[in-house]
């Protein structure tokens, strides 16, 4: 059994968190993570506070188990979400998409778990220093919005430069995965792409397939135009958009409204032509549906043979 310090500070059997996909990561998905023994995420995306406060309630209904919610500081609604995740005592925050300063003190004296998504060190130490429970340090190849290090380079110098957890994201979709990010320093991994294709997962059929379908050339990144890079697998949409980046007769304006709510069409549309299928560049390696327990209990499996086999590599 794999027990680390987020096993210890989470009360959770797994050091395995899901991400926090908007329109993907919902209390159904989030419920089954957590029941499972990780730690199950709803991503508050662009809800107000009333429909996080639902979902929330949603996932208790089936769920006793430690979880959290992704906060997507971009979002008109972040203020009154941070204020929700307060008033309903949920037990972990992560956040993205922005630096979650603003509403960290609240949610520490709330005596809630703060845990943001950095992409540099920087950010790291900076969140480190006003209380942050712990990181989850994402590397570029992850699914959706993106940083520019990658996860091998990423990890090991976010876990030197702060005293705090590290969570490893980005690129880990098996315990080969799993045991490297051990190696690299962080005390858990947190998973994307693997979780799309749960038996637990809403997602259309056809975003499913896609990703079961996918290499590991199947991914392509766009956006960074509008200096939000993001990736997803390769299709019709995908491709039109990173044309209409390279042409400066388009204005940043257009390009935007493009891409508005591909993300939506592609999750519960399953849209070929006009959705994003957000994805990760492990898609190769994710070969079949399964429930989130199955996952978890595999993926933690394969990591132990790893660890445990890792001797002979020494005289």
């Amino acid at each position: 059994m794999i027990n680390t310090k987020i096993c210890e500070l989470l009360g959770i059997r797994y050091p395995i968190f899901q991400g926090g996909m908007a329109w993907v990561a919902d209390a159904a998905l989030a419920a089954a993570v957590s029941n499972a023994g990780g730690l199950g995420i709803i991503a508050a995306m662009n809800m107000n506070g009333e429909q996080l406060r639902a979902e929330i309630g949603r996932l208790r209904e089936v769920c006793d188990k430690p979880f959290g919610v992704n906060v997507m500081l971009m979002s008109p609604h972040a203020a009154e979400v941070a204020d929700v995740i307060v008033e309903e005592s949920v037990p972990v925050v992560t956040t993205g998409a922005g630096n979650p300063l603003t509403y960290m003190k609240k949610w520490i004296e709330a005596g809630v778990k703060v845990i943001p998504v950095v992409a540099s060190v920087a950010l790291a130490q900076m969140v480190a220093k006003r209380g942050a429970a712990a990181v989850v340090a994402e590397g570029g190849e992850s699914g959706g919005h993106i940083g520019e290090a990658n996860t091998m380079a990423l990890v090991p110098q976010v876990a030197d430069g702060v005293d705090i957890p590290v969570i490893a994201a980005g690129g880990i979709a098996d315990g080969r995965g799993y045991a490297a990010a051990l190696m690299l320093g962080a005390e858990g991994i947190q998973m994307g792409t693997r979780f799309l294709v749960a038996k637990e997962c809403n997602i259309h059929p056809n975003f499913k397939a896609k990703v079961l379908k996918a290499g590991d050339s199947s991914t392509m990144v766009s956006g960074r135009r509008l200096g939000h890079p993001v990736r997803s697998l390769k299709t019709p949409f995908a491709r039109k958009f990173a044309e209409l980046e390279k042409d400066p007769s388009v204005t940043d304006e257009q390009l935007s409204e493009f891409g508005a709510g591909a993300l939506r069409k592609a999750v519960t549309e399953g849209d070929d032509v006009s959705g994003a299928f957000m994805c990760g560049q492990v898609a190769g390696l994710v070969k079949s549906e399964q429930s989130c327990k199955e996952i978890l209990e595999e993926i933690t499996a394969q990591a132990e043979k790893v660890l445990a086999g890792a001797g002979k590599y020494i005289l």
